[in-house]
């Protein structure tokens, strides 16, 4: 069987069914955009303290003092504690007035109680919450604070697990059963479990919810991307998988703080989402299955039908025999059928790539999660400092393409990742006497991480042979739920030391920066078929260690696929 862009090439890159396909599979990612980062605003935890009962026939004066200031910076009102209720509403009575300073002179006409040698009690009668931004939340619903504080974070990793599921899921049925099936599926799941969080009860049905809804959001993503790819060729596909998919993703990510700006309760928001779904539904009809994906299971009758139908909307005649006949169609069978999620980790070649391109992952959702939790310890409006970190992505998938188009994959990504990680370390010396400069760093941070973020999309689909293509991209996303159910405990550290969030997210960019030297360039190559197609790995200074891999892959070829050229790229 011949090479798949080869045989394509009287398509073109630019005809009226690849604009198509370009337009409508951008379109097929704004329901996992618009959902992404809904967790931020569903979860959003307002200031509250404890709330005082309207008959607790305290005077105006206890009502202002019964809530403890707390000093750490900047005089806070606690927010777990008050002082014992009862006792306060006896020195109501008996007319004392609270005395805030240890060293204050008593009154001599009113007796006085130094509030510091006052009890304190939790918060027994619940707690008023600030509706400066929020009218409500899960967490001001359910009372998610003070004792209970720890189910903040649990939630989001719920939601993040319900990914990292959903990634190793849909990418077994993706490699099996096509791409479009999961596409359509996933982004069916995001309509109806976001629609069905905005009924949760309690808690638990809300958590167990959301770990659905968590199911469909990024294998959604992948799916768009798997598919797009697969169909698209040369620079249309460049274009695709590092600018228009990206961009449509970051534009519906914009829109959530202006939806949640104006409708502040959580049950409409979470009904809202469900929009963008159910919008997606007509373009069922307008999405083909991905011909190299067909042609992998050994189907080339249907593979060679859409090419001929994509021929005819594009106005160019076809050639009379796109691929060779039926005789390879029993070996691409077999080879489809025998590959699974095993085969990841089936060679040293392939298993060493693999385990870089996971660690890298995991490496780059952290410092991206980390970094969109971290927006709410910065000063200034929620909404608007969500929108400011979601529009630097603009920039940043565009630098993305621009080197995409350019320059070498890894050149670029080390050189986005680096600059990102530099931009986070260097906050330990501007967050305390710099805001506006700190808030600059990590808006260049986000930028390197976001560029090299997009890069490593294409690098990693590069990588990867398309009969494992969709398996291994979600099992890469697999690794970046696992990095993204890490980072809201990346808040935690801040307990020890404000800036250790900051140091460990530069020292997670620096860690992808390091792995990903050594990984093999895919720039201008064709992408691999089979995992006998796939490049070797390289280390530094050592040709001879590349030869005898490029002999034994070889070897493992001529025994498999003897029909398939062998195309190695790093050692040529």
């Amino acid at each position: 069987m011949q090479d798949y862009e080869e045989s394509v090439l009287f398509l073109g890159s630019w005809g009226p069914f690849q604009r198509r396909i370009f337009f409508v599979l951008s379109l097929a990612c704004v329901p996992c955009g618009y959902n992404i980062l809904s967790v931020i605003f569903l979860l959003a935890s307002p200031p509250h303290h404890c709330n005082i009962p309207a008959h607790s026939n305290l005077s105006q004066e206890w009502i202002q003092a019964i809530i403890p200031v707390e000093v750490a910076g900047q005089p806070e009102k606690s927010s777990c504690s008050r002082y014992e209720l009862d006792l306060v509403r006896n020195l109501s009575a008996f007319g004392v007035s609270p005395n805030w300073l240890q060293n204050q002179s008593a009154s001599e006409s009113r007796p006085e109680a130094l509030l510091s040698q006052l009890k304190r009690e939790a918060c027994r009668d619940g707690w008023n919450y600030s509706t400066e931004h929020f009218q409500s939340t899960v967490v001001t619903e359910f009372d998610l604070v003070c004792s209970d504080q720890w189910k903040q974070p649990l939630t989001s990793l719920v939601y993040f697990l319900g990914g990292l599921s959903g990634c190793f899921i849909s990418g077994l049925i993706s490699d099996r059963f096509g791409r479009k099936p999961v596409l359509f599926g996933s982004i069916a799941v995001l309509s109806i479990f976001s629609s069905a969080v905005a009924l949760a009860p309690s808690w638990p049905v809300f958590t167990v919810l959301f770990f659905m809804l968590g199911l469909g959001q990024i294998a959604s993503y992948i799916a768009v991307f798997v598919l797009g790819s697969e169909i698209l060729v040369g620079s249309s596909r460049i274009l695709f998988s590092s600018l228009g998919q990206p961009f449509v993703y970051v534009s519906s990510m914009m829109l959530l703080p202006g939806t949640a700006y104006l409708v502040r309760s959580w049950r409409h928001l979470s009904l809202i989402m469900a929009v963008p779904g159910l919008a997606c539904i007509p373009l069922w009809w307008l999405v083909p299955e991905s011909p190299r994906w067909l042609l992998s299971r050994g189907r080339l009758q249907e593979a060679e039908l859409l090419l001929r139908s994509a021929a005819l909307e594009n106005q160019v005649e076809a050639p009379p025999v796109i691929f060779l006949p039926p005789k390879a169609e029993k070996s691409a069978t077999h080879q489809a059928e025998s590959v699974s999620f095993l085969d990841l980790l089936k060679t040293a070649n392939i298993r060493h790539i693999t385990l870089k391109l996971w660690l890298i992952w995991f490496s780059m959702s952290a410092s991206y999660f980390g970094l969109s939790f971290s927006m709410s310890t910065l000063y200034g409006n929620p909404f608007l400092n969500y929108f400011l970190f979601t529009a630097v992505e603009l920039p940043a998938y565009f630098a993305s393409w621009l080197a995409a188009r350019s320059f070498p994959r890894r050149l670029s990504f080390i050189g986005f990742s680096l600059l990102g990680a530099l931009a986070l370390l260097f906050i330990q010396g501007t967050m305390k006497s710099y805001p506006t400069l700190t808030m600059s760093l990590v808006l260049l941070g986000k930028f390197g991480i976001l560029a090299g973020n997009g890069v490593m999309y294409i690098y990693t689909g590069e990588l990867s042979p398309t009969v494992i293509r969709n398996t291994a991209m979600s099992s890469c996303a697999m690794f970046s739920r696992v990095g993204s159910s890490v980072s809201p405990y990346l808040l935690e550290m801040a307990e020890f030391n404000k800036l250790l969030p900051w140091i460990t997210l530069g020292a997670l960019s620096l860690l992808g920066v390091l792995l990903c030297i050594f990984l093999p360039e895919t720039f201008r190559q064709p992408l691999p078929d089979t995992i006998e197609q796939m490049p070797v790995m390289q280390w530094f200074a050592c040709p001879w260690a590349c030869k005898t891999a490029l002999k034994e892959e070889e070897k493992i070829a001529k025994k498999q696929t003897p029909s398939i050229e062998i195309i190695y790229t790093t050692c040529l």
